[in-house]
């Protein structure tokens, strides 16, 4: 009996420790789970949203139903979160006996994790146990893959506000087409993607030949997003102007949010839409504070889901009322409901815009900052991060990218009688027809 005692007192359960991210669970994971279990009990570190976000595209799945998923996989002792791409503050915890990883982080970006793995586990006397990787896997392909199915509006709706939620920066790029679309949809350096679509009155009124003062109505900007959202899955947030009447900014609410859009962006000014980059030389007159806090909170009660975001854009800095202004009605639109704060600013400099988002650091209650760097555009996003700001908007930079290119293509014609001069300056035609794949 006390033998008996001594063996059930003695019995250590050994602990095999295997990361896993699991956005879309495969074999290649089903293969590591089985390699696991024939050292021990599995415990998995189960990356959070946050951490994967941090090196690569926020999860399909969140993070409770990734979990979810995980625990019921046969062998799967316990689920834990693993915060950081760096194992090491959870090895610290749980003292692994084994960690099973593929043997694909021996070189590149994965290295030094694993060199930090063996480290640490080296102090208490741990293993590191690395099977072949499955071959033909890729999770890269498999997401893309989804991604070509499709997105619902439900889930587009709330991808933005997860990606506040998880990312130190999100990135957003202007779009006004659906080719424009598919550019933000893939572009990628490094593993880093754009974020987010922004679709701007302003490239989208110059796309149609027309100036940027309101005379695209929305019946022809939400013809242009259903465009866009047919061939790519990122959220958008929309370039709203000031939003009409109330009445009607109201009805534009729920349109939006039908459809999927993200979030909707409307400036305090009333009259005739100027473009904001003409400052106080287009006699631009900013709204009553007390009126647009009324059309926030008036927006906010038509929208039916929590996930659809009003954004309050302040021109006190561009119409030049000075700071206090434009803090104090950052408080009154916070107050009012607003899901975010756009603070503008023409400076190149970008001083007044530094001294904003410092300010803006020290109110009690704050919602996501978002800034659109186009004129103070030396700032990198990690300093806007350091600034305290949230959203980065690149707000028209295709269009004026784009247009350049086509006159000196339209122009080389002209010259040259013909368009052999042009090939260089031209992606070529079998590149276009795979451009877009074929479903």
């Amino acid at each position: 009996m006390i033998n008996e005692k001594r063996k059930r007192v003695n019995t250590k359960m050994t602990i095999v420790y295997v990361a896993l991210s699991a956005d879309l669970i495969h074999h290649g994971h089903i293969n590591i789970i089985e390699t696991a279990r024939k050292y021990g009990d599995v415990v998995v570190g189960l990356l959070t949203d946050k951490a994967i976000a941090s090196f690569k595209r926020i999860p399909i799945m969140d993070y409770n139903k990734r979990k979810k998923v995980i625990e019921n996989i046969k062998g799967v002792k316990k689920v834990i979160p693993q915060t950081t791409l760096d194992y090491v503050p959870n090895l610290k915890k749980i003292k692994p006996d084994y960690i099973v990883h593929g043997n694909d982080w021996k070189t590149g970006i994965q290295k030094a994790t694993r060199d930090n793995v063996i480290n640490i586990l080296n102090t208490w006397g741990g293993k590191l146990i690395e099977p072949e990787y499955t071959p033909e896997i890729s999770s890269t392909k498999l997401i893309n893959a989804k991604r070509l199915q499709g997105i619902t509006p439900t889930n587009r709706l709330k991808a933005l506000k997860r990606n506040i939620e998880n990312k130190n920066i999100v990135t957003v790029m202007e779009v006004h087409n659906g080719l424009t679309g598919l550019i933000v949809e893939n572009t990628n350096v490094n593993g880093k993607y754009f974020d987010c679509m922004w679709l701007s009155s302003l490239t989208d009124s110059t796309a149609k030949g027309k100036p940027d003062t309101g005379c695209v109505d929305f019946t022809s900007r939400l013809q242009t997003i259903n465009e866009i959202f047919e061939v790519t899955t990122k959220p958008m947030i929309v370039d709203g102007d000031n939003g009409g009447l109330v009445e009607h900014f109201t009805f534009l609410v729920k349109s939006l949010e039908r459809l999927g859009v993200s979030a909707i962006i409307i400036e305090d000014k009333i009259g005739l839409k100027k473009n904001s980059l003409f400052g106080t030389e287009a006699g631009q007159t900013q709204d009553k504070i007390q009126d647009f806090a009324y059309k926030i909170t008036e927006g906010k009660k038509a929208q039916v889901t929590n996930d659809f975001m009003i954004i309050a854009r302040i021109e006190s800095l561009i119409l030049k009322k000075g700071m206090k202004d434009a803090l104090e009605r950052a408080k009154a639109y916070i107050h009012a409901g607003a899901d975010g704060i756009m603070i503008h600013s023409k400076t190149k400099d970008g001083k007044e815009i530094k001294q904003f988002c410092y300010a803006y650091e020290q109110f009690k209650i704050k919602v996501p900052l978002i800034v659109v760097p186009t004129t103070y555009n030396s700032f990198t996003e990690p300093e806007f991060k350091d600034m305290g700001a949230n959203v980065v908007i690149y707000a028209n930079h295709l269009l004026r990218s784009a247009y350049p290119a086509m006159v000196k293509t339209a122009e080389t014609i002209l010259k040259n009688k013909r368009s052999i001069e042009v090939d260089k300056l031209c992606i070529p035609i079998k590149t276009i027809l795979e451009l877009i794949p074929l479903k």
